[in-house]
């Protein structure tokens, strides 16, 4: 049964954890590995590791920081960055990483989604959206939000879900660290399209904004990094996550809504 999912997103550059800001900057806060450790005491739901720059750079994944990543978590694993063939979904998954994500991948080779889906298994197929607002609405951008597709968010993800997908995670760039809230319109509309388990990211800052977008869209995943990393005005790196009893008042929003 579906539930709601309250989850770490860390950002890996060049073997270290950052935090951007509307995908730019990429601030230094430590080191994946500990950030994992730390999250294994917290119980976290699940957690999702994107290596930011590999399918930029055109990079293979980093195999020997994924095994380490697997072996170290105590929670469901996704991975994302530089996957771009069925064989590394064989490989990531055989390491013991539950989900695989994709993003450019999945735009420029769409067939990618039915392969991946045929050899692990649709629920480790998840692709994400990374995606900004403009005259045209929202569109996907690629390349870590640097190839502008011109393509409709809600259009991507049904296509997606025809495709095999198994899971999508929708990202709002434009709210991308700045801690505002999660832009839901964008989210709405791709709830819209799809009937997939599905997980937003990009703006919260607070549990306020976790409650509100369960209370708004019912069971499904709140995805967050700087909220997890950062603590207070000044954004002291801090590790972080809610506790129980915080938790089950979110969950409860969303087992309410509607």
């Amino acid at each position: 049964m579906l539930r709601p999912r309250i989850i770490p997103c860390l950002l890996v550059r060049n073997n270290g954890l950052v935090k951007t800001e509307r995908f730019s900057k990429g601030k230094y806060v430590g080191d994946p590995i500990n950030a994992v450790r730390i999250f294994n005491e917290k119980e976290v739901d699940e957690i999702v590791v994107l290596d930011i720059d590999a399918s930029a750079q055109g990079s293979e994944p980093d195999y020997s920081l994924i095994e380490r990543l697997a072996a170290e978590c105590r929670m469901p694993l996704c991975y994302g960055g530089g996957v771009t063939t069925v064989q590394q979904f064989e490989r990531i998954v055989g390491l013991g990483v539950e989900k695989v994500a994709i993003s450019s991948a999945a735009v420029e080779t769409p067939s990618l989604l039915s392969s991946a889906a045929e050899k692990v298994g649709s629920q480790s197929v998840v692709v994400v959206l990374d995606a900004k607002t403009g005259r045209g609405g929202y569109t996907v951008w690629t390349r870590n939000g640097t190839v502008a597709t011109r393509l409709g968010v809600a259009e991507l993800a049904a296509r997606a879900e025809e495709l095999g997908a198994g899971e999508i995670v929708v990202n709002s760039i434009d709210q991308d660290g700045v801690m505002r809230g999660y832009d839901l319109e964008l989210v709405g509309q791709v709830r819209r399209a799809t009937t997939l388990p599905m997980t937003a990211l990009g703006g919260a800052g607070s549990l306020s904004d976790i409650g509100r977008l369960f209370a708004t869209f019912g069971i499904m995943g709140a995805a967050a990094g700087s909220l997890f990393v950062f603590k207070g005005v000044y954004k002291a790196v801090l590790i972080n996550y809610p506790s129980r009893a915080e938790r089950d008042a979110l969950y409860l929003r969303a087992y309410s809504h509607g």
